[in-house]
């Protein structure tokens, strides 16, 4: 033990081993330290303040896993990756509150006691607006990131129609932020994955704690690649300048072996025909599902990728917004073109006009943003990407399908 090492916290690391051992495996591969202002993490750092000192034995115990969780869940690092792909619309408070829920309602399975008031998952997502957010099983199917973006969603599509219940929530519970993104993590999501099965797998050989608790946890840290990366790579793959057969032109090959041919006064080789650009000017067509949950930060990061595959490979693109019926038409040229459709929130939906008009532009290929909550029409000839805010089952019969809700 380090100079350097907790003083505030020695007690209940040590005692973390009779009551957690999953919780005391994960504690070894964190740094612990004490400062003078309230009890945080900060990346793969503890600081434990003066208020921890304040606190029953059990309740230290559970704080200190709280905050073990936080390290072991990479949520300083899940924070700030989020906030360099949302920018200035990313809530690190809500992110923090999320974060905080979940790993509350995970510690209360496992029997922890924490200082009270604690915020908790199952009454966060209890505040949420819709049926759907009823979960049996609340740990297996809700993480962080899912909750964060539940929490930040506006009501009713408007931006500045925040969720006030949740307001008053954090309000009641005196919630204060105990996470920060300015010390040092690990950047590498499996190192941590791997910990935590192998601390869980601990607790419940011990059957005790988190481990004996748990049969599925879902915010377990794992490798990802953003949904806009994915889209950026498709929507390269899709208007890259293709090669295609011309037998108008040779082959070099070919002018090669009869060239040979006649010096020998041989038989002329098979005629081989070579290779040009395709000349015709790929052509995007993006149908906008206005009456779908498709929220105001993920059509902002959409049209960026979108415009930006239009900069440089000069692509045409074309936006249809649609509900049952395409009431709106545009031609992508600004950041902003994707919120100047018509936003019609709520309603019914249908595929078939879409599709239609998106056919009479004779598109490289069609990008739909829906949940998908209609009767699908025909395979169409030219590719189809569907992009959906959240996970749907079962997953369409045809074209790619790319989750926005991480």
């Amino acid at each position: 033990m380090s100079a350097s090492h907790t003083r505030r916290a020695r007690v209940a690391l040590a005692q973390m081993g009779d009551v957690d051992p999953a919780i005391a495996a994960l504690a070894l591969w964190c740094s612990h330290h004490d400062h003078a202002d309230a009890t945080r993490t900060d990346g793969d750092t503890i600081l434990y303040g003066p208020d921890f000192e304040h606190l029953s034995v059990p309740e230290q115990i559970g704080l200190a896993a709280h905050h073990i969780l936080h390290v072991a869940l990479r949520h300083s690092a899940r924070s700030a990756e989020m906030a360099s792909r949302l920018g200035r619309k990313f809530q690190p408070r809500l992110y923090n509150l999320a974060s905080d829920a979940i790993i509350n309602e995970t510690l209360l399975t496992g029997g922890h006691a924490l200082p009270r008031p604690a915020v908790r998952a199952k009454e966060v997502i209890d505040l949420l607006p819709g049926p759907d957010n009823v979960a049996p099983n609340i740990l297996a199917e809700w993480d962080t990131d899912r909750l964060y973006h539940a929490l930040a969603k506006p009501l009713d599509g408007d931006p500045s129609d925040r969720q006030p219940t949740v307001e008053a929530y954090m309000l009641k519970r005196k919630f204060a932020p105990d996470l920060t993104t300015s010390g040092t993590f690990e950047t590498d999501s499996d190192f941590w994955s791997g910990r935590v099965d192998q601390a869980l797998d601990l607790g419940r050989a011990a059957g005790i704690g988190i481990g004996a608790a748990l049969v599925r946890f879902g915010d377990l840290p794992h490798s990802s690649v953003p949904w806009e990366l994915r889209l950026r790579r498709l929507l390269a793959k899709a208007v890259s300048d293709m090669l295609r057969l011309s037998y108008k032109r040779p082959a070099s090959r070919w002018i090669a072996q009869e060239a040979f041919a006649r010096q020998n006064a041989a038989r002329s080789p098979a005629y081989e025909p070579g290779v040009s650009r395709d000349i015709q000017r790929p052509r995007l067509v993006v149908a906008l599902d206005t009456s779908s949950s498709i929220t105001d930060s993920q059509l902002d990061l959409f049209a960026a990728e979108t415009l930006g595959i239009q900069r440089r490979s000069g692509t045409d693109v074309h936006l249809l917004g649609f509900d049952t019926v395409v009431h709106s038409q545009l031609k992508l040229e600004r950041h902003d073109d994707l919120t100047r459709l018509e936003l019609n929130r709520g309603g019914g939906t249908n595929l078939e006009p879409v599709f239609a008009t998106a056919k009479s532009l004779d598109p490289s290929l069609l990008i739909v943003l829906t949940d998908l909550d209609a009767p699908l029409p025909k395979r169409p000839k030219h590719p189809v990407l569907w992009a959906v805010p959240a996970p749907v089952t079962p997953a369409p019969p045809f074209g790619t399908l790319v989750e926005m809700d991480r």
